[in-house]
């Protein structure tokens, strides 16, 4: 019999609903950078590393041809977090439409949780999200930036999105 697995839907629907974290102290070192050349090397490590352990397995089995025709997308952005040079985690940005921006992944690689630099990567992303539309010509503005989580995502997941201000739109519970 396998476990339930809970998954939360989150929405914001105006760029004052974010409430940023608290920025790492300097000496941290952590920087927030756009990943502007589409590697599909940097895009199946981020997701391998940050997903291992949490059950990721939807784009294991594409092939780098996929990985980088993705990462190519209009209004795809991936954005890392680096702590004293080292990949800390990262989230991936997708455009969808009728003014809707998804966060599409987010997360950390284990070695980093726990440590604040997740709610400034998430607050920086979602930043980005609402200015979407600035980015990429021909695309409305941002009206609702949305992301789902689920009970496999770790204890720290859902209650960053909270503590960021999305609102849990709705639950799903699947075997």
């Amino acid at each position: 019999m396998s476990t339930p697995v809970t998954t939360w839907y989150l929405e914001q629907t105006a760029p004052g609903d974010l409430r940023p974290a608290a920025v790492p102290p300097a000496e941290a070192g952590v920087r927030i950078e756009r990943a502007e050349v589409p590697s599909a090397e940097l895009g199946r490590f981020l997701y391998t590393a940050v997903g291992g352990d949490v059950s990721w397995i939807d784009r294991l089995p594409w092939p780098p041809e996929k990985w980088q025709a993705h990462l190519e997308e209009p209004g795809r952005e991936l954005w890392v977090a680096y702590e004293r040079g080292t990949p800390a985690g990262y989230a991936e940005l997708e455009g969808r439409g009728g003014g809707v921006t998804e966060l599409a992944y987010f997360g950390l690689l284990p070695a980093f949780r726990g440590r604040g630099t997740g709610g400034h990567l998430l607050s920086c992303a979602v930043a980005r999200a609402w200015d979407l539309a600035a980015r990429w010509p021909g695309r409305p503005p941002t009206t609702r930036v949305t992301v789902n989580t689920c009970s496999l995502d770790g204890p720290w997941a859902l209650r960053n999105y909270r503590r960021r201000g999305f609102r849990v739109t709705h639950t799903t519970v699947s075997q």
